[in-house]
């Protein structure tokens, strides 16, 4: 008879396979989102979601103790929803100072004395 040769994967086949993190997909996609629109000051909205999503994506990763996956994209939807919220509050304070430097006059209109 044959010698039946065990060969060791280092995995148990009754363990479920590692699955990637959908919270972690999300942030890193609003994440994303985020860093293109920041400069519009559209990327307040998804950054603040993103960042939101990436704790709780974190805390399910831990919990998930090795089965689930994604700890790059967690790490880099924090990264771009930072950078989306730091290019708002630049683009928000540069609109700020152009108004006060061009003096703004809203809602005061001046006409020449022969108009009514």
């Amino acid at each position: 008879m044959g010698d039946a040769t065990i060969v060791f994967t280092g995995r148990d086949p009754a363990d479920p396979d590692p699955v990637a993190d959908s919270k972690a997909t999300a942030a890193f996609g609003l994440g994303l989102l985020s860093a293109v629109t920041g400069l519009a000051l559209g990327g307040v909205v998804p950054g603040t979601i993103a960042l939101a999503l990436a704790r709780q994506a974190r805390a399910e990763l831990r919990d998930g103790a090795g089965w689930r996956t994604g700890a790059g994209r967690v790490r880099w939807a924090e990264r771009l929803a930072w950078l989306g919220l730091a290019l708002a509050a630049i683009s928000a304070l540069a609109l700020a100072v152009m108004l006060v430097l061009r003096g703004v006059r809203f809602g005061r209109q001046d006409f020449p004395p022969t108009v009514d």
